[in-house]
Protein backbone atom coordinates (compact mmCIF):
# COMPACT_ATOMS: atom_id res chain seq x y z
CA UNK A 1 0.00 0.00 0.00
CA UNK A 2 1.13 3.55 -0.68
CA UNK A 3 0.91 6.36 1.88
CA UNK A 4 -2.15 7.64 0.01
CA UNK A 5 -3.84 4.24 0.22
CA UNK A 6 -3.07 3.89 3.94
CA UNK A 7 -4.43 7.40 4.51
CA UNK A 8 -7.69 6.48 2.77
CA UNK A 9 -7.85 3.11 4.55
CA UNK A 10 -7.45 4.67 8.01
CA UNK A 11 -9.32 7.88 7.18
CA UNK A 12 -6.25 9.97 8.00
CA UNK A 13 -4.54 12.90 6.31
CA UNK A 14 -1.72 11.62 4.07
CA UNK A 15 0.66 14.07 5.76
CA UNK A 16 -0.04 12.40 9.10
CA UNK A 17 0.69 8.98 7.62
CA UNK A 18 3.96 10.29 6.18
CA UNK A 19 4.87 11.79 9.56
CA UNK A 20 4.20 8.49 11.36
CA UNK A 21 6.26 6.65 8.76
CA UNK A 22 9.21 9.03 8.87
CA UNK A 23 9.32 8.71 12.66
CA UNK A 24 9.21 4.92 12.50
CA UNK A 25 5.91 4.89 14.38
CA UNK A 26 4.09 2.78 11.78
CA UNK A 27 5.66 -0.25 10.04
CA UNK A 28 6.80 0.49 6.50
CA UNK A 29 9.80 0.51 4.20
CA UNK A 30 11.15 3.09 1.78
CA UNK A 31 11.50 2.16 -1.90
CA UNK A 32 12.88 4.72 -4.36
CA UNK A 33 12.11 7.48 -1.90
CA UNK A 34 8.49 6.43 -1.33
CA UNK A 35 7.01 4.80 1.77
CA UNK A 36 5.42 1.39 1.18
CA UNK A 37 3.20 -0.45 3.65
CA UNK A 38 1.96 -4.03 4.04
CA UNK A 39 -1.73 -4.18 4.87
CA UNK A 40 -1.34 -6.95 7.46
CA UNK A 41 1.29 -4.88 9.28
CA UNK A 42 -0.95 -1.79 9.16
CA UNK A 43 -3.83 -3.83 10.59
CA UNK A 44 -1.62 -5.11 13.42
CA UNK A 45 -0.40 -1.57 14.12
CA UNK A 46 -4.00 -0.33 14.39
CA UNK A 47 -4.93 -3.19 16.72
CA UNK A 48 -1.95 -2.64 19.03
CA UNK A 49 -2.61 1.12 19.27
CA UNK A 50 -6.40 1.12 19.63
CA UNK A 51 -6.29 1.59 23.39
CA UNK A 52 -4.33 4.84 22.94
CA UNK A 53 -6.69 6.43 20.41
CA UNK A 54 -9.50 8.86 21.14
CA UNK A 55 -13.12 8.24 20.14
CA UNK A 56 -12.92 10.55 17.12
CA UNK A 57 -9.81 8.81 15.77
CA UNK A 58 -11.38 5.38 16.32
CA UNK A 59 -14.49 6.45 14.43
CA UNK A 60 -12.36 7.79 11.56
CA UNK A 61 -10.44 4.51 11.33
CA UNK A 62 -13.65 2.49 11.47
CA UNK A 63 -15.17 4.57 8.66
CA UNK A 64 -12.04 4.23 6.55
CA UNK A 65 -11.93 0.45 7.00
CA UNK A 66 -15.67 0.23 6.28
CA UNK A 67 -15.35 2.20 3.06
CA UNK A 68 -12.29 0.21 1.96
CA UNK A 69 -14.16 -3.09 2.31
CA UNK A 70 -17.58 -1.86 1.17
CA UNK A 71 -19.20 -2.24 4.59
CA UNK A 72 -22.13 -0.04 5.60
CA UNK A 73 -20.76 1.97 8.53
CA UNK A 74 -24.28 2.54 9.90
CA UNK A 75 -25.12 -1.16 10.16
CA UNK A 76 -24.75 -3.26 13.30
CA UNK A 77 -21.62 -5.38 13.04
CA UNK A 78 -21.01 -6.66 16.59
CA UNK A 79 -24.38 -7.82 17.90
CA UNK A 80 -25.34 -9.95 14.87
CA UNK A 81 -22.17 -12.01 15.45
CA UNK A 82 -23.29 -13.07 18.95
CA UNK A 83 -24.92 -16.52 18.68
CA UNK A 84 -27.82 -17.67 20.86
CA UNK A 85 -26.37 -18.70 24.21
CA UNK A 86 -23.23 -16.67 23.53
CA UNK A 87 -23.49 -14.42 26.61
CA UNK A 88 -22.69 -15.41 30.20
CA UNK A 89 -23.55 -13.37 33.30
CA UNK A 90 -21.36 -14.07 35.14
CA UNK A 91 -18.53 -16.30 33.91
CA UNK A 92 -17.35 -18.88 36.43
CA UNK A 93 -13.64 -18.18 35.77
CA UNK A 94 -11.23 -16.85 38.38
CA UNK A 95 -8.04 -16.85 36.25
CA UNK A 96 -6.99 -15.77 32.75
CA UNK A 97 -6.79 -19.40 31.63
CA UNK A 98 -10.24 -19.97 33.10
CA UNK A 99 -11.64 -17.06 31.10
CA UNK A 100 -10.29 -18.56 27.87
CA UNK A 101 -11.82 -21.94 28.72
CA UNK A 102 -15.21 -20.46 29.64
CA UNK A 103 -15.44 -18.33 26.51
CA UNK A 104 -14.44 -21.19 24.20
CA UNK A 105 -16.97 -23.41 26.00
CA UNK A 106 -19.66 -20.80 25.30
CA UNK A 107 -18.70 -20.81 21.63
CA UNK A 108 -18.61 -24.60 21.53
CA UNK A 109 -22.07 -24.88 23.06
CA UNK A 110 -23.30 -22.49 20.37
CA UNK A 111 -21.89 -24.84 17.70
CA UNK A 112 -19.69 -22.25 15.99
CA UNK A 113 -16.32 -23.95 16.71
CA UNK A 114 -14.93 -26.95 14.87
CA UNK A 115 -11.56 -27.26 16.63
CA UNK A 116 -11.78 -26.18 20.27
CA UNK A 117 -8.17 -26.99 21.20
CA UNK A 118 -6.68 -25.14 18.22
CA UNK A 119 -8.79 -22.11 19.03
CA UNK A 120 -7.56 -22.04 22.63
CA UNK A 121 -3.94 -22.47 21.49
CA UNK A 122 -4.26 -19.52 19.08
CA UNK A 123 -5.83 -17.32 21.77
CA UNK A 124 -2.94 -18.14 24.13
CA UNK A 125 -0.38 -17.34 21.40
CA UNK A 126 -2.01 -13.95 20.88
CA UNK A 127 -1.87 -13.19 24.61
CA UNK A 128 1.84 -14.06 24.61
CA UNK A 129 2.46 -11.20 22.16
CA UNK A 130 0.77 -8.68 24.46
CA UNK A 131 -2.35 -8.63 26.58
CA UNK A 132 -5.68 -8.02 24.89
CA UNK A 133 -6.86 -6.01 27.92
CA UNK A 134 -7.14 -3.03 25.55
CA UNK A 135 -9.93 -1.12 27.32
CA UNK A 136 -10.13 -0.25 31.03
CA UNK A 137 -11.87 -3.16 32.80
CA UNK A 138 -12.39 -5.00 29.48
CA UNK A 139 -10.32 -7.60 27.62
CA UNK A 140 -10.85 -8.63 24.01
CA UNK A 141 -9.18 -12.04 23.59
CA UNK A 142 -8.92 -13.33 20.04
CA UNK A 143 -6.81 -15.71 17.97
CA UNK A 144 -3.46 -14.55 16.68
CA UNK A 145 -4.77 -14.85 13.12
CA UNK A 146 -8.14 -15.53 11.44
CA UNK A 147 -9.23 -19.18 11.54
CA UNK A 148 -11.31 -19.69 8.40
CA UNK A 149 -11.35 -23.49 8.66
CA UNK A 150 -11.67 -23.95 12.42
CA UNK A 151 -14.87 -21.98 13.03
CA UNK A 152 -18.28 -22.27 11.41
CA UNK A 153 -18.62 -18.50 11.02
CA UNK A 154 -17.30 -15.28 12.46
CA UNK A 155 -18.64 -14.89 16.00
CA UNK A 156 -18.37 -13.04 19.31
CA UNK A 157 -19.15 -14.49 22.73
CA UNK A 158 -18.90 -12.49 25.92
CA UNK A 159 -19.26 -12.59 29.65
CA UNK A 160 -18.64 -10.73 32.89
CA UNK A 161 -16.46 -11.37 35.91
CA UNK A 162 -17.60 -8.64 38.33
CA UNK A 163 -14.90 -9.43 40.89
CA UNK A 164 -12.17 -8.82 38.33
CA UNK A 165 -9.43 -11.05 36.93
CA UNK A 166 -5.74 -10.21 36.34
CA UNK A 167 -5.52 -10.22 32.54
CA UNK A 168 -2.27 -8.35 31.91
CA UNK A 169 -3.54 -4.79 31.57
CA UNK A 170 -0.65 -2.31 31.24
CA UNK A 171 -1.64 -0.48 34.42
CA UNK A 172 -2.07 -3.71 36.39
CA UNK A 173 -5.81 -3.20 36.81
CA UNK A 174 -8.29 -6.09 36.83
CA UNK A 175 -10.47 -6.93 33.82
CA UNK A 176 -14.16 -7.45 34.51
CA UNK A 177 -15.71 -8.03 31.11
CA UNK A 178 -14.51 -10.23 28.26
CA UNK A 179 -15.31 -10.47 24.54
CA UNK A 180 -13.95 -13.41 22.57
CA UNK A 181 -13.68 -12.29 18.93
CA UNK A 182 -13.19 -14.97 16.26
CA UNK A 183 -13.37 -14.00 12.60
CA UNK A 184 -12.83 -15.81 9.33
CA UNK A 185 -10.96 -12.88 7.75
CA UNK A 186 -8.89 -9.80 8.65
CA UNK A 187 -11.50 -7.42 7.26
CA UNK A 188 -14.21 -8.53 9.68
CA UNK A 189 -11.76 -8.72 12.59
CA UNK A 190 -10.42 -5.18 12.31
CA UNK A 191 -13.82 -3.64 11.68
CA UNK A 192 -15.44 -5.44 14.63
CA UNK A 193 -12.51 -4.67 16.94
CA UNK A 194 -12.63 -0.95 16.12
CA UNK A 195 -16.41 -0.89 16.62
CA UNK A 196 -16.18 -2.67 19.98
CA UNK A 197 -13.42 -0.43 21.33
CA UNK A 198 -15.48 2.60 20.34
CA UNK A 199 -18.61 1.16 21.99
CA UNK A 200 -16.64 0.80 25.22
CA UNK A 201 -14.72 4.07 25.10
CA UNK A 202 -16.87 5.71 27.77
CA UNK A 203 -16.52 4.35 31.31
CA UNK A 204 -20.28 4.56 31.84
CA UNK A 205 -20.80 2.15 28.93
CA UNK A 206 -18.67 -0.46 30.67
CA UNK A 207 -20.70 0.22 33.83
CA UNK A 208 -23.86 -0.62 31.87
CA UNK A 209 -22.42 -3.97 30.78
CA UNK A 210 -21.38 -4.87 34.31
CA UNK A 211 -24.79 -3.90 35.69
CA UNK A 212 -26.66 -6.30 33.36
CA UNK A 213 -28.32 -9.02 35.44
CA UNK A 214 -28.71 -11.68 32.78
CA UNK A 215 -27.93 -12.56 29.16
CA UNK A 216 -31.11 -10.96 27.77
CA UNK A 217 -30.46 -7.67 29.55
CA UNK A 218 -26.82 -7.80 28.47
CA UNK A 219 -27.78 -8.28 24.83
CA UNK A 220 -30.15 -5.30 25.06
CA UNK A 221 -27.34 -3.15 26.46
CA UNK A 222 -24.98 -4.21 23.68
CA UNK A 223 -27.53 -3.41 20.99
CA UNK A 224 -28.11 0.01 22.54
CA UNK A 225 -24.37 0.75 22.70
CA UNK A 226 -23.80 -0.37 19.13
CA UNK A 227 -26.69 1.70 17.85
CA UNK A 228 -25.07 4.71 19.49
CA UNK A 229 -21.71 3.85 17.92
CA UNK A 230 -23.29 3.37 14.51
CA UNK A 231 -25.01 6.73 14.72
CA UNK A 232 -28.49 5.53 15.62
CA UNK A 233 -30.86 7.18 18.08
Amino acid sequence: MSAQQVAAYLHLDVREVAKLASRGEIPCRKVRGQFQFRKDQVDHWVESHMHTLGADRLEAIEKGVSAHHGVDHASLEVCPLIPPGGLAVPLGARTREGVIHDLVDLAGASEVVYDRQRLMDEIRRREELCSTALVPRVALPHPRRPLPYDIARSFIVAGSAPGGIPYGAEDGSLSRFFFLICCKDDRTHLHVLARLVRMLHAAEHVDMLLAAEGPDELRDVLVRLEELAAGGD
